[in-house]
């Protein structure tokens, strides 16, 4: 991927800024420009960057560029790590997103990491990085590679999934991750380096969702396996009974992210009040029923005492947000299938509903819903 766009507020800028990077930039083919194929991620990023950003670090977009190019735009970033641009970006952008309580700046900031970088030619790699991010949630994800180079689909399966993983740790809707995915493989040879591609800075959503371009390997029920039992506060901790005062202070952490006013009050109070020796209650409130019922939010007394579909929680702030996004998917599915009238719009607004139900926070999406 190439250069990219400025944050919202910088918008009236980007067009003088390009041309004085393209000008600027080496002449060798490549695979086509793609990097405003994820534009809402990119914005987010640049957001949650600009926060605090003390290398200097231009725009985001440069990490999406190729090392000779990235340079341009690398503040203080010294040469030697332009292999590391991107996991620098979206590691200051996470840390950032945390210290503001933001749960979509932080997804987007995770999501970002996953994103392709701009290669040389169809079926070119890019670079891996060899430091290790402050943030944990980022140790485990590289950027998605042409999905037309040797053993792609492998990789950008793994990438998929240890987004989503990432993702669930910090309470956020695992399959997000899939917006993270590449085009389709283009073809070895091309002498035009054109790939399968799309770059419009202009579509605020993405034009490689706009386009129906996506095409992620991992498939939602990959996501859900691999992150069944994941949440907030448990993403780094491979075995969750080592150390139940690490558990508990990551459960903290990420409820700075996730605003789990519900965790500690509504749900609490639900479970102080229903709960009886030996049954289970449903702290799951909402009534809304577009697409079909939200899932029922199953509180008992085991040790991660809420459950939705299978996968547990130890707080049922996460349990809710869960649910509530399921029903959001079912019921986008079933719009855009024409089993209802309205369209999607109106699963999003359902979902707001359904978390203010809950006294939940909604994250600010950027991205949109695939589905």
């Amino acid at each position: 991927m190439k250069y990219g766009s400025a944050i919202v507020a910088l918008a009236g800028m980007a067009s003088a800024r390009e041309v004085s990077l393209y000008s600027r930039a080496p002449s060798a083919k490549r695979e086509v420009p793609q990097e405003h194929s994820h534009e809402a991620v990119l914005r987010a990023t640049n957001t949650a960057l600009k926060l605090d950003n003390p290398l200097n670090i231009v725009d985001a977009v440069f990490s999406l560029l190729g090392n000779a190019a990235a340079a341009n735009g690398a503040g203080d970033v010294t040469d030697d790590r332009l292999d590391c641009l991107q996991q620098i970006i979206a590691d200051q952008a996470l840390t950032n997103a945390k210290a503001a309580g933001d749960l979509d700046l932080a997804t987007n900031a995770i999501l970002f990491r996953a994103l392709e970088r701009n290669t040389l030619t169809v079926g070119g790699t890019s670079a891996l990085c060899n430091e290790t991010p402050v943030n944990a949630e980022l140790a485990n994800i590289q950027q998605h590679q042409d999905p037309a180079s040797t053993g792609a689909a492998d990789i950008n399966k793994n990438v998929e999934i240890e987004t989503a993983k990432a993702l669930a740790s910090i309470g956020a809707d695992p399959l997000l991750a899939l917006q993270s995915g590449t085009f389709a493989p283009g073809q070895i040879g091309d002498p035009t380096a054109a790939g399968n591609t799309c770059n419009d800075e202009n579509d605020a959503i993405g034009c490689i969702i706009s386009q129906n371009l996506l095409t992620p390997i991992a498939t939602e029920a990959d996501i859900l396996a691999a992150t069944a039992g994941a949440e907030a506060g448990a993403g780094n901790n491979n075995n969750n009974n080592n150390n139940n005062d690490n558990n508990n202070q990551g459960n903290d952490q990420a409820c700075q992210i996730v605003d789990d006013n519900t965790g500690n009050d509504n749900a609490n109070d639900n479970a102080n009040d229903n709960a009886t020796p030996t049954g289970t209650v449903n702290v799951q409130s909402f009534a809304g029923a577009l697409g079909g019922p939200a899932p029922p939010v199953v509180s008992s007394t085991s040790e991660r005492p809420f459950e939705v579909n299978g996968s547990t929680f130890l707080n049922a702030g996460a349990a809710i947000q869960r649910s509530c996004a399921i029903q959001k998917n079912a019921c986008a599915n079933a719009a855009n299938s024409g089993q209802i009238q309205g369209g999607s719009q109106q699963c999003d607004a359902q979902e707001d509903a359904c978390r203010a139900a809950a006294n939940l926070r909604k994250a600010r999406r950027s991205i949109a819903e695939r589905r």
